[in-house]
């Protein structure tokens, strides 16, 4: 992909982030303890696991896009599924200089949210997901919403990034992963977290999205976790994080 391309898809990415669901308050719950191989709270995420990596041309360019291991305590008793919430905090609200030469991203623009990845009824026992398991590779059109190798996928906001390109446009559902604007002087956050919940199936289906998913399990959660890695495309941010 050119670079000149991947500027624009920058562009549409803010965009994008503004129309991005908000996930509602809810209730307090137990806590699980969840695992992303490879990823610390507030430690780099790995290459692999990133739509988008460095280049030597052009800024970036395509990346492995696997999902990454993922595993988690077991629920309480009462468990019955789970749900997989992956969110980038820290698009930039303002798409103006998003990817432009000469230009860059103050990091006390506002941010807007962008969901990379949502999975529900996660069978209850499973308690784990293998590298690869919800992705492996950038696919073109994204993958469908739906049932997958486990779990249902819902949509993410590939989706309206993609919505103007006639080459990617589609359905981008389950897991995708990291691509922030290679001029943000900004590190980006990217919350995993992991839901226990009291019914083996949400009953979502369709194009559903991480606001619908928040909805239909706020009288049904029983526990979650969550960790918190960071990527940067920005080479002096990216300098600046550790692994």
């Amino acid at each position: 992909m050119s670079a000149m391309k991947l500027g624009a898809l920058g562009l549409m990415i803010a965009a994008a982030g503004m129309m991005a669901s908000t996930m509602p308050a809810i209730a307090k719950s137990q806590r699980l303890t969840v695992t992303v191989e490879g990823v610390a709270n507030g430690k780099a995420i790995p290459a692999d696991y990133a739509f988008c990596v460095p280049a030597a041309q052009g800024h970036v360019g395509l990346g492995p896009n696997k999902s990454p291991k993922i595993s988690w305590t077991a629920g309480p008793a009462k468990t019955q599924s789970y749900a997989i919430i992956a969110v980038d905090t820290d698009v930039p609200s303002v798409a103006t200089d998003v990817n432009k030469e000469g230009k860059t991203i103050s990091s006390k623009l506002k941010r807007v949210k962008f969901y990379h990845w949502v999975l529900v009824d996660i069978p209850a026992s499973v308690t784990s997901l293998a590298a690869g398991a919800d992705s492996d590779g950038v696919t073109s059109g994204g993958k469908p919403p739906g049932p997958g190798k486990v779990g249902v996928r819902g949509l993410n906001n590939y989706t309206d990034w993609f919505a103007s390109d006639e080459k990617m446009k589609g359905n981008y559902a389950g897991y995708d992963g990291p691509c922030p604007p290679w001029n943000d002087t900004r590190r980006h956050h990217y919350h995993f977290t992991v839901y226990a919940l009291d019914v083996p199936s949400l009953g979502l289906s369709g194009t559903f999205r991480a606001d619908d998913v928040a909805k239909a399990m706020k009288r049904h959660m029983l526990a979650k976790g969550q960790v918190v890695g960071v990527y940067a495309l920005n080479p002096v941010v990216a300098a600046k994080i550790k692994g």
